[in-house]
């Protein structure tokens, strides 16, 4: 059992038996509004406890004006663009809620090195200079040589690149990052250990404790940004969001040269995927209670909204606090240059055109940036 893993335990947030709904529900209006009386930024389990509990749903108004005061002093106006870029829709995993799931009959594509700078290049020109490389579970084809090569490529037009793939070793890791990948977004999809294991039946995703170290693994070799998030709508969101501020805290606390962010991927539409796995949605106002709570308790966390999201909740959610969107997605391997019959893993909602979300944010007073300056820092591989 790693450290993190300890904790989750201690905490009893990993599952089985423990009496946080029960404490949620008995959450007073006077023990909401001593928390907001305090210094906003700072967490605390309790603290996050009362603000997702249904007693601080009276208190939105006064959340969202923290938040965004609170996001608005440590970001200023400004709002990083990225896009994500899938390579291959190949996967080993038997994921319930995946559009991927190796159970699914579909031609599979996975997209050459010159193919996925094809893509590159229709993104690079829209304007895009951060760029988040997405795959299955394809270790035999999108393996380090594949993607260190590629990020070698595409350094050339983007000045960051993130991954969002299966989990990897440290070494591995260590090797990415020499070659100019500095990000990682890793979703544990739920931190409850018998219901992940229920919804991983197959493949080697179905190791919950590997998924979970594997923030720990990018941060020791050297990644600057780690991206943590819980799929929501598999469980209860309050119990996922006590556990992802767990995470966040442990990572902040061991790992505090890389920037921490949460992401709030909702359960989307995803092909041959239906029934009991959409039971546990969560609705809007929760959405924005989730995120504006998280924001209260983390001031320097960046908070990620992508387009799984309406064109007009997105229009909201940027004055509140968050810090990065996504703008024009493609969730299937080759979309950007032309390919539109091959598989996505979900289907998304908000499908304005970049410079439609560039000028969303104009008009919402924001700044779009689509440059992330950080990469100067890194030493060239």
């Amino acid at each position: 059992m790693n450290d993190f893993e300890k904790i989750l335990h201690d905490a009893a947030l990993d599952g089985g038996e423990n009496n946080y709904q029960s404490q949620i529900e008995q959450v007073t209006p006077a023990q909401v509004r001593a928390e907001l009386a305090k210094e906003p930024g700072k967490f605390s389990r309790q603290r996050l406890l009362r603000l997702i509990s249904p007693a601080a749903q009276n208190y939105l108004e006064e959340m969202a004006r923290q938040a965004r005061e609170l996001t608005l002093k440590r970001f200023g106006k400004t709002m990083q663009l990225y896009v994500p870029m899938y390579v291959s829709n190949f996967c080993i995993n038997g994921c319930e809620y995946c559009g991927f799931n190796q159970c699914h009959d579909f031609k599979r594509v996975r997209l050459s090195i010159d193919q996925a700078c094809a893509d590159a290049d229709v993104i690079a020109k829209q304007g895009f200079r951060h760029i988040l490389i997405l795959s299955g579970e394809d270790p035999k084809y999108i393996d380090v040589e594949y993607l260190s090569e590629l990020s070698k490529r595409l350094r050339e037009k983007f000045c960051a690149i993130e991954i969002e793939i299966y989990p990897m070793s440290q070494d591995e890791y260590a090797r990415l990052f020499k070659s100019g990948i500095d990000g990682i977004s890793i979703y544990q999809e739920t931190y409850d250990r018998e219901l992940y294991e229920k919804l991983h039946p197959t493949g080697p995703k179905r190791d919950y404790s590997k998924r979970l170290m594997t923030p720990d693994y990018a941060a020791q070799a050297g990644f600057r940004r780690l991206g943590i998030g819980a799929l929501l709508g598999l469980r209860d969101w309050r119990l996922e969001t006590l556990a992802l501020g767990e995470h966040a805290a442990y990572l902040m606390k061991i790992y505090w040269r890389s920037q921490v962010a949460f992401s709030f991927p909702r359960l989307r539409p995803a092909q041959d995927v239906d029934g009991p796995i959409y039971e546990n949605i969560i609705s809007d106002k929760h959405f924005v209670q989730m995120m504006l709570a998280l924001r209260l308790c983390f001031s320097d966390a960046g908070i990620t909204i992508s387009t799984r999201e309406s064109s007009e909740f997105r229009k909201h959610l940027i004055k509140l606090c968050v810090t990065k969107v996504s703008a024009g997605s493609k969730t299937n391997p080759g979309g950007y240059s032309g390919d539109d019959e091959s598989v996505s893993q979900f289907e998304i909602d908000d499908k304005s055109s970049p410079k439609e979300v560039a000028q969303m944010l104009k008009d919402a007073g924001y700044e779009a940036v689509w440059k992330d300056w950080d990469a100067g820092f890194v030493d060239d591989a």
